[in-house]
């Protein structure tokens, strides 16, 4: 089946509110919650992958003053959710709700637990005062409802059958992505229309608001405003790369913090699509007047380069996709928007893989701001050495001659490689939370 650009960015880019880890697991409580004819909650138990599981421990959650935890999370979607906002489920949490829930928590009716499921899975069962039982699960997606129960009894509907649909799609699209060259994807950016450009400066206003935000208030480690900081004292200079870093890092504060403000995520990630994004505006910004709908092709571009390569790594996985998938993402996006070729836009790629190769998730949480800061500068630099036809060789280490062979090389690292080191970071983060008890 042929793909077009817009079927990328429909199945891979949209609005989230806080971290999609939390945000996962407070949609799927909401989901099994509207089953029940009595919301009176007596109960929810909550079942995720490792990698859930692994980015729902240190991150705040929106509406939570600075709260944390899934099983926060399950509980403010159970009594306050609203699932048909897909990832901004939690919107219109109040204060109220919030206070209902943290007493759930703290009274230990909320019960947590993970279990070795490959890929994105999440599994959430609500019980009522009444003995009614309802379950929700996404799997595949961070908004992939694919099953819900009452007391046992499948439930179907229309949106479920939709959604079991998309993901299955979504699964065939992310496959045929990954076998795309760099050309076929640069190929596909001909056919966005206006919508497209239009959806596309929307999710550019969102996480440019984000990034204003975390400039604007005091959140998380605040390395958005630190570096803002050493340029106005003359520590460092306000160029291409510290304008990049400032943009990016100061939205992945805000965010990472429980900003009431969504994100435009990319490839399943509020903090990737901050990166996908905010690279590429920062480097129009310092180094020229570059058309706007010029610069959002070249967003689209970042888009498809993310995902391409979050097919390959996993949704979910040891690889920081903030800083390895956007990073890429971004330079790709750059070298294109500058004027570079194919063969430049590879050379960005393969930049962004020798340097950034071995960066480790070990969980969403404040100083993911400082990876993203990292990859913010690799990405403005990678893209400028690959025009200038400095490009690292594929005798360099896990650097290949093609671009999508480096690609695939790190799907191969992620896939093969990695699982032993995610057992051992979610151990050391496992410890460290048993050592605070």
């Amino acid at each position: 089946m042929q793909y077009t650009v817009r079927d990328v960015l429909s199945m891979e880019v949209a609005p989230a509110l806080g971290c999609t880890e939390p945000i996962a697991v407070a949609l799927a409580a909401a989901s099994a919650t509207d089953l029940l004819p009595s919301r009176e909650i007596t109960s929810i138990n909550v079942v995720v992958d490792p990698n859930i599981f692994k980015n729902g421990m240190g991150v705040a959650i929106p509406a939570a003053h600075h709260g944390k935890g899934l099983d926060l999370a399950a509980a403010m979607g159970a009594l306050a959710g609203n699932a048909s906002a897909r990832l901004e489920v939690l919107r219109d949490v109040d204060e109220a709700a919030f206070e209902q829930a943290r007493r759930l928590v703290a009274q230990g009716m909320v019960q947590l637990t993970h279990r070795s499921e490959r890929g994105l899975y999440v599994n959430v069962e609500v019980e009522s005062k009444n003995g009614d039982r309802a379950r929700a699960v996404i799997q595949g997606r961070h908004d992939a409802i694919v099953l819900r129960e009452l007391n046992g009894q499948l439930v179907e509907s229309a949106e479920q059958t939709a959604q079991s649909s998309n993901t299955t799609s979504g699964e065939d699209m992310r496959m045929w992505l990954t076998q795309r060259s760099i050309t076929d994807l640069i190929g596909l950016l001909d056919g966005l229309e206006q919508q497209d450009y239009d959806f596309l400066r929307k999710g550019v206003n969102m996480n440019l608001a984000l990034s204003r935000y975390g400039l604007e208030h005091k959140c998380g480690l605040g390395v958005g405003r630190t570096l803002e900081r050493l340029t106005e004292r003359g520590m460092i200079v306000r160029d291409a790369i510290t304008e990049a870093q400032i943009l990016a890092a100061a939205a992945a504060d805000a965010r990472l913090a429980g900003a009431p403000l969504p994100a435009m995520s990319s490839a399943g990630s509020g903090t990737q699509g901050l990166g996908a994004v905010l690279i590429i505006w920062a480097v129009r910004k310092r180094l020229g007047t570059f058309d706007e709908q010029w610069a959002l092709r070249a967003t689209a571009l970042s888009h498809l380069v993310t995902s391409s390569l979050k097919g390959r790594i996993g949704r979910l996985s040891a690889m920081c996709g903030c800083a390895i998938a956007s990073g890429a993402g971004a330079a790709a996006g750059i070298t294109h928007m500058m004027g570079g070729n194919a063969e430049a836009v590879s050379g960005a790629i393969k930049n962004v893989t020798a340097d950034l190769a071995g960066v480790i998730c070990d969980g969403a949480k404040a100083s993911c701001a400082l990876k993203l800061a990292s990859a913010a500068r690799c990405a403005v630099q990678a893209a400028l050495f690959a025009l200038e036809g400095v490009v690292a060789g594929e005798n360099d280490g896990i650097v290949c001659a093609a671009a999508e062979d480096t690609m695939d090389a790190l799907g191969r690292l992620s896939n093969e490689g990695m699982p032993a080191t995610d057992r051992v970071i979610l151990d050391i983060m496992c410890t460290k939370e048993c050592n605070k008890l």
